[in-house]
Formats: C-alpha cells, sequence, structure tokens
C-alpha cells in the first residue's frame, strides 16, 4: 500500500485541479450505515427503497417524514472520521479542489470541508414540496411533517429520492469540475449508482488520471491507473503524511 500511497501523493503533487468522489464508505468508518444497511426497531420490516420515493411521501408523508427523523437521530451520534478530516486538510494542499459526494449526512462540513458539492442533498435540511417556493416551516410547527410557513405545503427532507433528478446545481458544478480536472479520486463509492458511477469516465476521457481508494474492489478498480485497497480513515491520513515529508 505504501507504493501506491507515494504515487498518490506524486500524482497529488503534479495536479492543479483535482476532484474527488466520495461514497457511502467513507461515513461507515463513522458508524453511519449505509443506505441499505438492514434497518432496526420500527423500520426493520422496511425497505428503505419503499421509503425513499415521492410516491411514498404523497401516500404516507408523516411516516416517511419519521423515518427520515430516526436517521437524523443516527447520526447525531456520530462524527467525522480521520477520512473526512484529512480531505478537509487536502483542501488546503491541492491549487485547486473539488470535493463531490453522494453522501448526504453533512460529514464533510462538519470536518471542515468547503463548499462540498452534494449530489444526493442533505439530510440535515428541508425543503418545500413544492420545489419552486423557497419557505421553511413556522417556528414551533410540530406536526409531521411540518407545512411550509409561504405556501402551506408540506415540507420534506432536502434529499434526491428514487425518480427523482440531481440537484441542478450541483451536477453543473460537478461536470464543470470533471472536465478540466487532472485527477479524479473515487473513496469509498461503489461505483454502482449513476450519474455518479460514470464520473471517472468522463474525467479518464479528458485526461485525468483517475484513482480509487475502497476497501473492497469495485468496477472502477480495473480502469484506474491507482488503486489503494484499504479503509480511507486510514488512507487519507497516511497520504497527508506523505505530502507533508
Amino acid at each position: 500500500m505504501k507504493d501506491e500511497i507515494a504515487l498518490l501523493a506524486e500524482a497529488l503533487h503534479k495536479s492543479n485541479h483535482t476532484v474527488v468522489l466520495t461514497g457511502a464508505g467513507v461515513s461507515a468508518e463513522s458508524g453511519v450505515p449505509t443506505f441499505r444497511d438492514t434497518q432496526t426497531g420500527l423500520w426493520a420490516n422496511y425497505r428503505p427503497e419503499d421509503l425513499a420515493t415521492p410516491e411514498a411521501f404523497a401516500r404516507d408523508p408523516k411516516m416517511v417524514w419519521q423515518w427520515y427523523a430516526w436517521r437524523r437521530q443516527l447520526l447525531a451520534t456520530v462524527q467525522p472520521n480521520p477520512g473526512h478530516i484529512a480531505l478537509a486538510q487536502l483542501q488546503d494542499i491541492i491549487p485547486e479542489f473539488t470535493l463531490i459526494t453522494q453522501n448526504v449526512d453533512g460529514l464533510h462540513q462538519q470536518a471542515g470541508s468547503r463548499d462540498v458539492v452534494e449530489l444526493h442533498g442533505n439530510i440535515n435540511r428541508t425543503v418545500c414540496s413544492d420545489k419552486s417556493c423557497s419557505g421553511q416551516p413556522e417556528p414551533g410547527d410540530k406536526r409531521e411533517p411540518p407545512w411550509c410557513g409561504i405556501c402551506a405545503t408540506l415540507m420534506r427532507p432536502d434529499v434526491v429520492w428514487f425518480g427523482e433528478a440531481m440537484p441542478e446545481l450541483a451536477m453543473r458544478i460537478a461536470l464543470a469540475a470533471l472536465a478540466n480536472c487532472e485527477l479524479f479520486i473515487a473513496i469509498g463509492t461503489s461505483a454502482v449508482v449513476y450519474p455518479a458511477a460514470g464520473m471517472a469516465q468522463q474525467a479518464a476521457a479528458k485526461g485525468a488520471i483517475v484513482a480509487e481508494i475502497n476497501l473492497q474492489a469495485t468496477s472502477l478498480t480495473s480502469a484506474a491507473e491507482i488503486a489503494i485497497g484499504g479503509p480511507s480513515g486510514k488512507v487519507l491520513p497516511a497520504l497527508i503524511t506523505f505530502l507533508a515529508s
């Protein structure tokens, strides 16, 4: 692994613009359950795929809201891990750095990362179900879900559900970064959920070096010029140490 870290450090030194894409594996090291992990307690008999849809919210908004409230309670007990912190440090080292994440937990921001491109939204935010409205719930509204203070439409978690498009602004920023980056690093992502799964190929098509850090091999591993097998919480701090030496 040491040789691969040295290769990645060299690529980082040479890169004027680095793009990092993170997935569930990064937050799993903080104890965040991945989206498809077995659910517990009241939610043990539900599949996430049956709850995270516009149809489920239309059918039973209270149930969907309560499920997300339960997930937020789980997140309140976790902290950024050394991998999150190392990525925040990396942002201060690389001349131009774009961090794109599939995660909705906000741990990158808690670790100090700036201008994080959130492809799937953020579970800690709420938005009006009417996407043309920018309202928020009235203070003290205890209804589940609360109502928008402007248009009286139900509020919902600010996340991307199955069947919904990625946030337009996030995708525009991500695609612009991919078009001119010199190094693309995929970290802790399964490389199966699109459009994120195709980002390595998009970067490579523009001439970028592609690297991967993951515990397990993925469909990207064989195509990556640098592939490091291991937890990001150990690999990334080692990379920072190498860069500083």
